[in-house]
């Protein structure tokens, strides 16, 4: 059981409670590291026990990074106790963990363990819920939170209509913070854009211009950079919802989510591919709770079944 020391010092009587739950149900061995160093000493020296993770988005993203570098991930299946502000824990939410303290614990005890898809990109990086391209410049970082809405599925994409659409999206994204500060957003795994601005900075920065990218899904282009786009989001498949699996695949997975939006208003193009390469002058881009870039050129590729989260049955 590792508990981040964020989730201790802002609500520690939400991690009294996950101890007693987890503690009454089984036996466990308290880790409470300081820094990023101890917590990934303190993870390496697990042995055959599960790790349990305490704390908010950050600190799953942090404990998903360390294995995957250590090419254990699919080997170890994680469980976790959402800990902090509903922002910090969106990512949680979204992958289907509970929020509340004594329910996530249970579900720790008593729950089963479920394959999930993630993205990996070509300097070895990984992303859980989605990315998105811009994530506004160093001015605008630091504060504010998104929330995805839920987009339609969708259609066929046509590389003519796709190069000659229109479309909009919503304003800028917040930057980094250290993984063991208090997180102030983080990705969904929704199927759309990061459109909602939450409370704070967010709501009151200006607009972000368009950049000029290329961006192809499986080969097929869907922008060139003859012509500004404003802005893309890569989420990863393999959730289904209550319609059932979404087309791509006999179970929905294996594909991702690609959407890209136009200045203006009209319609966005999508499109569902296993790999996405998006190309141009320098950019950012926001991988769940964290901003990477610049780079010119970045490939993300759908790695299904990659790792496995413990949540409630049914």
């Amino acid at each position: 059981m590792v508990i981040d020391p964020v989730a201790r010092s802002t609500d520690g009587e939400s991690v009294r409670i996950a101890k007693d739950v987890l503690c009454a149900g089984a036996g466990a061995k308290i880790c409470l590291p300081e820094g990023p160093e101890e917590f990934g000493r303190m993870l390496a020296r697990r042995g055959h026990r599960r790790p349990v993770v305490i704390g908010d988005d950050r600190t799953l993203l942090r404990v998903v990074g360390l294995l995957h570098k250590e090419r254990e991930l699919a080997a170890v299946p994680l469980s976790m106790v959402p800990v902090g502000a509903p922002a910090a824990v969106a990512l949680s939410r979204a992958l289907g963990v509970p929020t509340d303290t004594v329910a996530a614990a249970r579900a720790v005890l008593d729950g089963g363990e479920r394959p999930m898809d993630l993205l990996t990109d070509d300097s070895d990086g990984i992303v859980l819920g989605g990315l998105r391209i811009p994530c506004g410049n160093a001015a605008q970082l630091g504060h504010g939170a998104y929330v995805p809405a839920p987009a339609p599925p969708p259609a066929p994409v046509d590389p003519a209509e796709a190069l000659g659409g229109r479309g909009g999206l919503a304003d800028g994204l917040d930057g980094p913070r250290p993984w063991w500060k208090p997180a102030a957003k983080t990705a969904r795994t929704a199927l759309a854009m990061l459109a909602a601005p939450a409370a704070g900075l967010g709501a009151r920065r200006g607009r972000v211009p368009g950049q000029r990218l290329r961006i192809e899904a499986d080969g097929v282009l869907l922008a060139d950079l003859d012509r500004p786009v404003r802005g893309v989001s890569v989420v990863p498949g393999g959730r289904t919802g209550a319609e059932g699996p979404r087309p791509g695949t006999a179970d929905g997975r294996e594909l991702a989510e690609v959407v890209v939006h136009w200045p203006g208003g009209g319609r966005p193009v999508r499109a569902r591919a296993r790999a996405v390469t998006v190309s141009g002058a320098d950019f950012h881009y926001r991988a769940d709770a964290l901003v990477g870039g610049p780079v010119r050129t970045r490939t993300w590729t759908v790695q299904p079944a990659a790792w496995r989260l413990q949540l409630p049955r049914g």
